[in-house]
């Protein structure tokens, strides 16, 4: 696996060789280290390039918005060759960004998508007090532990990782103020947008997923867009890391049922 730096812009993990490549997209508030549970899989079974960026504002990427979908989509399309096949797998605001790679207006070629625990419903409730917290000034800690507690409850992950893990601790940084989340508060101003449109623009095959334990979308709403949209048994919103296999398992059967006939 290799880290680097692109074009100034977004820290990028990244692994294999040839076509094609599978482009791997965090939820909002996460970072790329929470792919990692996925590693074994990608070292033995993926057979192509792989990468796995920090979407901007987040992680170890730069804190520049505007952070809406649409940027972080051509954030990710100036990572890949026009010419290259991609396939992307997105965690809940990742898949949006992959619905939006999806729709042509980035020169990519998207051969199928898999996004799961994507919260396809907001009220107006709920993009207010989210839109608020984008307001709030970025909360520092004397002590790297509480950073990580911080971190882990607005990722989702708590009780998920382990707290000394490589994952908890991509989600912090030092500052001279103290240690903090590495998170820009204002990536949160990205929620807001109907995701059915973004879903409907995409002209990429699209396979839509969630855990039968994840309160921020169910079946029904799922199938409104994708039919043959999957619900897991017993996991909640964080597929990827509660249960790597079965993603990994979801991926290579979703290609199988999505790729072009002919």
């Amino acid at each position: 696996m290799t880290e680097t730096e692109a074009a100034g812009k977004l820290f990028v993990s990244g692994g294999g060789a040839g076509s094609p490549t599978l482009v791997l997209l965090h939820g909002l508030a996460a970072n790329a280290a929470v792919w990692q549970p996925l590693q074994p899989f990608l070292d033995e079974r993926w057979r192509g390039r792989w990468i796995a960026p920090d979407l901007r504002g987040h992680g170890r990427s730069r804190w520049r918005g505007p952070y809406g979908f649409g940027m972080h989509a051509a954030d990710v399309a100036a990572l890949l060759p026009p010419d290259s096949d991609v396939i992307v797998i997105g965690h809940s605001m990742g898949g949006a960004i992959a619905m939006a790679l999806g729709s042509g207006w980035f020169a990519i070629r998207v051969r199928a998508i898999l996004a799961f625990s994507v919260k396809l419903v907001w009220t107006r409730e709920e993009v207010d007090k989210i839109r608020r917290i984008a307001e709030a000034p970025v909360r520092f800690f004397a002590r790297r532990e509480d950073a990580v507690e911080r971190y882990l409850r607005v990722s989702g992950l708590h009780g998920l990782v382990d707290r000394d893990s490589p994952i908890a601790s991509a989600g912090v940084m030092e500052r001279r103020e103290g240690f903090c989340v590495a998170l820009d508060p204002l990536v949160y101003t990205a929620v807001g947008p109907d995701i059915a449109d973004i879903a409907a623009a995409c002209r990429a095959p699209l396979r839509l997923a969630a855990g039968s334990g994840d309160a921020m979308v169910n079946g029904e709403e799922m199938r409104r867009i994708d039919p043959h949209a999957v619900v897991l048994d017993g996991l909640g919103h964080n597929l990827h890391v509660e249960a790597p296999e079965k993603i990994w398992r979801l991926l290579e059967s979703t290609l199988q049922e999505l790729r072009p006939r002919g």
